[in-house]
């Protein structure tokens, strides 16, 4: 395994730990609010899952385009919309990001290239696909990220999407985050085939099966999927293998899933991790480790 520091500078790597270190304590404290009534509605949390979203925007232009599903508050974080902002929307108030009509599911800000959440399942694939061509025909150096989940891939959004995109060499990095469930529905009963990556294979798309649950691995497949892209390639797929740690929804006991399962992805939450790398490697110590987590809990 390289060292952290060959592949970015220390100020870089704090960075990525800071920001996954937000959206867990920023989904955490969803969690607290939605259960003492003060947010309402369909709430869907991304605890667990923090090291895709950071990995692969991180690796991102500022101005490239990210668009998610309604498992969104991470992303829109990771573009840089003021956490004041997105917890703002979650309640409905006017100084939320889209002024108290979105909520949770339909997070959007332009400002930051972030082109929403979307709560039909693999809808944001064909808005996804009418971005690239924009950018494509506007001869603009940028990329679009499309992040869905495992359940998307089965819906023929996803495929006509894929096909296009092919046809066309658009540039859009699709980003499957695998979390092994559609709700409560397995992959492996949902879906022919459970290693999703072959269903971009079978269009001509390169792809990368990465671990999700490793920041910097999904921080170099993108990087490298972005290049592909961007020097006019065309589209690039990236299976991301990650897991929530929380039911599907605030409403889901997600008593489906045996504790063993959760307890072997637990041992491989992305932050703590991450975490013990930069102190094995001498970049930050447990007080720099704590200081970074009350300044994020300010």
């Amino acid at each position: 395994m390289a060292k952290l520091k060959s592949q970015m500078t220390e100020s870089e790597l704090l960075k990525i730990y800071r920001n996954m270190v937000l959206i867990r304590e920023f989904e955490e404290r969803t969690a607290e609010m939605y259960n003492r009534g003060k947010i309402t509605g369909f709430c869907h949390l991304y605890i667990g899952e923090e090291a895709v979203a950071v990995g692969a925007i991180s690796a991102l232009h500022p101005d490239d385009y990210v668009i998610s599903s309604y498992r969104d508050h991470g992303h829109c974080l990771m573009k840089g919309t003021d956490p004041k902002e997105v917890m703002a929307e979650l309640f409905g108030r006017a100084t939320g990001c889209c002024k108290g009509k979105g909520g949770s599911m339909h997070l959007f800000d332009a400002r930051k290239n972030f082109l929403g959440g979307y709560a039909i399942v693999a809808g944001e694939l064909p808005i996804a696909l009418g971005v690239a061509y924009a950018v494509k025909y506007r001869k603009d150096d940028k990329v679009v990220a499309c992040f869905f989940g495992d359940g998307a891939t089965n819906a023929g959004a996803f495929y006509e999407s894929l096909n296009m995109a092919k046809l066309w060499s658009l540039p859009i990095i699709f980003i499957c985050e695998n979390n092994f469930y559609g709700i409560s529905t397995a992959v492996s009963v949902s879906s022919a085939t459970t290693e999703i990556y072959k269903k971009a294979d079978a269009h001509g798309i390169p792809y990368e099966k990465v671990n999700g649950m490793d920041v910097i691995a999904m921080w170099e497949t993108t990087k490298k999927a972005a290049r592909h892209s961007r020097e006019g390639k065309g589209p690039y797929f990236i299976e991301a293998l990650t897991y929530r740690f929380r039911g599907h929804s605030m409403s889901d006991p997600a008593d489906y899933r045996i504790p063993r399962e959760e307890r072997v992805w637990k041992e491989r939450d992305p932050i703590p991790n991450f975490a013990r790398r930069l102190v094995e490697e001498g970049i930050i110590d447990a007080e720099g480790l704590r200081k970074i987590k009350e300044e994020v809990e300010k």
